[in-house]
């Protein structure tokens, strides 16, 4: 395990949650919502979850494709850059954003979305070439660790300038973001030459697609895992995009309220990340998950009943400590779940599929929970058990997948 490797791997992790923490759950959604669109009864709502769904859509659609063609063409650190640089063009023209311009807003917002989202893909493919199956669970971890810190820091960053200067919180995260994934860049291993040129692989990908699907799906363990992935994870990624919502709306955070919320709920997603990152390779992702998705579950009933902030916050903790470590464990299963194992060739393939039922799934989530909230006159606690009923789905299917760290034991 080259530690190299390693420390510039986990710095994109870094520098990558400042995205999440700013623009998908504290500040952006706020915005948008309450200012961009501004109107009343769930309509700001509806549109959030309309552009985060059609982007999750988008990559959904396209991360199979892009990750099999990486594989083939050998492409993978420049499609990780081509996207990198899609999400930072993205944030930075949402300085031009103003009162009313909701069509421009989703436009930006689907086109950072996509670049972040399509850009893990090919990031999160590099974890079973750079860490042996016995260090993959705290690698995995320590990724989401710093990430989380990233995450602090940024909100720590942008918190003086979220009340009356909010225009330049979004270059700041683009800079932010392109500092720290330099080190990314220019450290993980190059892209190695294959028998295909990218417009070959190109080619190769589109008219083989469905032998594509097929031999993925004959893999028994890697299929039952991603099908409970869909589920339990559309729970995780819809609450990170709406607890923004939820806490000025339902709970009457106000905006300055909601980043130090965040910031709290980064601190303890540092903690779950890191606490449970070895005990993830010692009894196995499959254990550690189902312990973290029922504290999920709790959490979404709990939430449903409790009326004050102050609980609120102790609910977020508590979210927050299963939310790095369920992020964590899950990739670590997937890597390794990957056939063939390190070197491979096939993980960005893999982790193609694993981007597929990842927003597949929160095309659904956001949806639900804007609909839902409609149907209940703008009242959001309805919604909350709908995303707890995904936790629930995602934790019984998952019974069905063998751990492939026990039984390599």
């Amino acid at each position: 395990m080259n530690k190299q490797h390693v420390r510039a791997w986990a710095l994109f992790d870094f520098a990558n949650s400042v995205y999440p923490a700013v623009m998908t759950t504290a500040v952006f959604p706020v915005f948008y919502v309450t200012f961009v669109v501004g109107e009343e009864g769930g309509v700001g709502e509806l549109w959030w979850g309309r552009a985060v769904s059609v982007s999750a859509l988008v990559v959904a659609v396209c991360s199979p494709l892009l990750g099999a063609i990486a594989d083939r063409g050998g492409v993978r650190k420049r499609f990780m850059l081509f996207y990198t640089a899609v999400c930072l063009v993205g944030v930075a023209m949402m300085s031009t954003l103003g009162e009313g311009m909701v069509v421009q807003g989703f436009v930006l917002f689907l086109l950072a979305n996509v670049g972040f989202e399509s850009a893990l893909v090919f990031y999160n493919a590099y974890l079973p070439d750079i860490a042996p199956p016995e260090k993959q669970g705290w690698v995995s971890g320590l990724g989401f660790g710093v990430g989380y810190l990233g995450s602090a820091l940024g909100l720590l960053m942008v918190l003086p300038l979220a009340a009356d200067r909010i225009e330049l919180v979004w270059p700041l995260v683009s800079i932010f973001f392109l500092v720290f994934a330099l080190p990314a860049f220019l450290v993980l291993p190059k892209d190695q030459p294959t028998e295909m040129t990218v417009a070959q692989a190109a080619r190769w990908g589109v008219t083989n697609f469905r032998e594509i699907v097929r031999e993925v799906w004959e893999f028994t363990e890697l299929r039952n895992f991603l099908l409970a992935f869909f589920f339990y994870i559309d729970g995780v990624l819809t609450v990170i995009v709406m607890a923004g919502v939820v806490a000025t709306e339902t709970f009457g955070f106000d905006q300055q309220g909601t980043i130090v919320l965040f910031l709290i709920v980064q601190l303890s997603a540092l903690v779950g990340a890191f606490a449970l990152a070895t005990p993830t390779d010692r009894y196995g992702p499959k254990r550690v998950l189902n312990g973290v998705l029922a504290l999920w579950v709790f959490v979404g009933v709990a939430a449903y009943f409790i009326q004050s902030q102050t609980l609120f916050y102790g609910m977020a903790i508590l979210a927050g400590l299963g939310l790095g470590s369920v992020q964590a464990a899950s990739r670590t299963f997937l890597s390794l779940l990957v056939p063939g194992g390190q070197g491979s060739g096939q993980a960005a393939r893999i982790f193609g599929f694993y981007a597929l039922c990842g927003k597949a799934s929160s095309v659904i989530g956001p949806m639900l929970f804007g609909y839902v909230t409609v149907w209940a006159g703008g009242n959001q606690r309805p919604a909350f058990l709908a995303l707890t009923g995904l936790f629930l789905v995602g934790l019984v299917l998952l019974q069905r997948v063998a751990d492939p760290r026990l039984a390599s034991d």
